[in-house]
């Protein structure tokens, strides 16, 4: 059962976004996976306490082809990825209305290694940085595309012979990362497990150890006092220095699909992560050097985040525990282990900080708005807002959520 509490809520402190520099995403609006600061924290206005028995007001809502790419915000414009037919569409949206306003189509086949089972649209979420628009489409195809208009500026295979990447099952799932000029993406090649391209022209920058790669997507963290590129691999963690490529520390971790996809959270000098199968554990990294040791500092298979997102306040994480619906919301001290509360009542879902609040999407195409603290999980109201299978998170800006399944997209006002 849910509880309803008329507790007091403690606030979920916003990060506030690093400055901007050249080819960094794009400040304001939702420029990457994981909004402003990469971490599901959104800028909001003032939300609605609760909302109508049919949920929140719906602005627009339109269709879209198969996809799990998640929506970018920038300047008015929403921009995403769908599948029609045998294309692999880019395409750019009025955020007022919905309707178009440019799209860029290619051909391209799921690779032959493929599972359709989950479908066969594209997963990987685009980056805006700066005028330049970054894909990855469902068989490895990075395009770099002028934002005005979707023009192609230069491509590359990631899976093709030159990188010589490993083809996923699921097909090619993370997204890209914009650093210090660079897009820097998971390969999982035997000689690359990441590349960083050069934004402009494509050129490679730096090539990493080779790594197989799983599903989740590279985050730039402030660990032990330095800025470190942790990315989850197919069954190891790592951790490199951003700038050159060079691996600083690795922990192996792995399940028997190889699925590492809940991005890690950091908290000071420590790290949670968390897989189905091998469960959550709680890492210190001990500079050794150049180089740094991993600690152990607790372990659990109590607690396991799938292909889902979720939100760190303090030194607790709060996310969807389970590999199969129905899961359960839960609260996680990331210094101890310890779950200091395991809510029924949801299907594996999304979570995004919004404000003092988590606003929570589950697979079913509930939507939720809850308050979590350490306390307890307090749902203000709940709708529902899809109808078909909803795996991609959705994005909040200002009072604005937008949200997608499998074959529409749409927009609902929370304030």
């Amino acid at each position: 059962m849910l509880r309803v509490s008329l507790g007091l809520i403690a606030a979920l402190a916003l990060q506030a976004a690093a400055p901007g520099a050249p080819g960094a995403p794009t400040g304001a609006g939702w420029p990457q996976w994981g909004g402003p600061s990469r971490d599901f924290r959104a800028a909001v206005g003032r939300l609605a306490e609760s909302w109508p028995a049919e949920g929140p007001p719906t602005l627009w809502s339109r269709p879209l082809g198969e996809g799990q790419s998640g929506i970018l915000v920038d300047g008015g414009q929403l921009y995403t990825m769908y599948r029609s037919g045998d294309d692999e569409v880019v395409v750019s949206l009025d955020a007022a209305t919905g309707d178009t306003v440019w799209e860029h189509r290619y051909r391209q086949q799921p690779h032959e290694q493929h599972i359709r089972q989950h479908g066969v649209g594209p997963r990987s979420t685009p980056l805006i940085a700066g005028d330049r628009l970054f894909t990855i489409g469902i068989s490895g195809k990075l395009l770099g595309l002028d934002k005005a208009d979707g023009s192609v500026l230069w491509q590359r295979e990631l899976w093709g012979p030159e990188l010589g990447g490993h083809p996923q099952g699921s097909g090619y799932s993370s997204s890209p990362l914009a650093h210090a000029g660079m897009v820097i993406v998971p390969v999982g090649a035997d000689d690359a497990g990441l590349v960083a391209f050069d934004q402009a022209d494509g050129k490679i920058v730096w090539k990493s150890a080779g790594l197989r790669n799983s599903y989740s997507s590279p985050s730039i963290l402030d660990l032990a006092g330095r800025p470190q590129l942790v990315s989850f691999m197919a069954e190891e963690l790592i951790g490199l220095d951003p700038a050159t490529g060079t691996l600083l520390w690795r922990y192996p971790h792995v399940n028997q699909w190889r699925h590492n996809i809940n991005v890690p959270l950091a908290a000071g000098d420590l790290l949670f992560l968390s897989s189905p199968q091998a469960g959550a554990r709680g890492l210190k990294l001990v500079p050794n050097g150049d180089s740094f040791d991993v600690e152990v500092v607790w372990s659990s298979r109590r607690i396991q985040l799938y292909h889902v997102t979720s939100v760190r306040n303090g030194h607790w994480v709060y996310g969807s525990t389970g590999v199969t619906s129905p899961a359960f919301m839960i609260a996680v001290d990331i210094r101890t282990g310890e779950v200091a509360w395991r809510e029924r009542g949801f299907a594996k879902a999304n979570c995004v900080a919004a404000g003092d609040r988590l606003v929570v999407l589950d697979e079913d195409g509930w939507l939720y708005l809850v308050a979590a603290t350490p306390q307890e999980l307090v749902v203000q109201s709940r709708a529902r807002l899809l109808e078909r299978t909803a795996w991609t998170a959705p994005t909040i800006v200002g009072t604005t959520l937008y949200a997608r399944d499998d074959h529409r997209v749409v927009a609902v006002d929370l304030g």
